[in-house]
């Protein structure tokens, strides 16, 4: 087999600063990233449980009455929420890290708004969000001992 030069890569969009560029790059070096769940906001959660796990085959992995994590055997997740339970805005990924202060650092570095200080929730969760460029919420956790 012959390798072939592939041509370069050209962006068409806007022009990024060396700042922003930056932190393009995976640098987890002192930090994990152990999962990532999106989280959809629904109006009725019993019904999208239904629908969800009907059309995708997953398993109700955790319910408290305001989110539902679906997933199966193999890791895949998928939350399913009506509303935050103790933040006034809520988030459209969660990103599960192994330390939780080095995330915060690391989005405090970029200048990036925490919307949601960093909380030990009562479920067990111990977690901070901050608002991305294009206005999603991310929410960056990690497990903790319940309270």
């Amino acid at each position: 087999m012959v390798a072939r030069r592939l041509p370069p890569v050209v962006s068409a969009g806007p022009t990024v600063t060396p700042e922003v560029n930056s932190y393009r790059h995976c640098d987890n070096v002192g930090m994990r990233i152990d999962r990532v769940v999106p989280n959809l906001l629904v109006t009725d959660l019993s019904r999208a449980v239904a629908e969800h796990t009907a059309v995708l085959g997953l398993e109700v992995l955790m319910d408290h009455g305001w989110i539902v994590t679906l997933g199966d055997e193999e890791g895949h997740q998928l939350s399913l929420m009506s509303h935050d339970a103790s933040a006034a805005i809520n988030p459209d990924v969660s990103v599960f890290v192994d330390d939780i202060g080095e995330a915060l650092t690391r989005a405090l570095r970029a200048g990036l708004e925490i919307v949601h200080p960093l909380t030990a929730e009562p479920w067990g969760v111990t977690r901070f969000f901050y608002r991305g460029c294009d206005g999603r919420i991310i929410n960056v956790g990690t497990h903790t001992p319940l309270r």
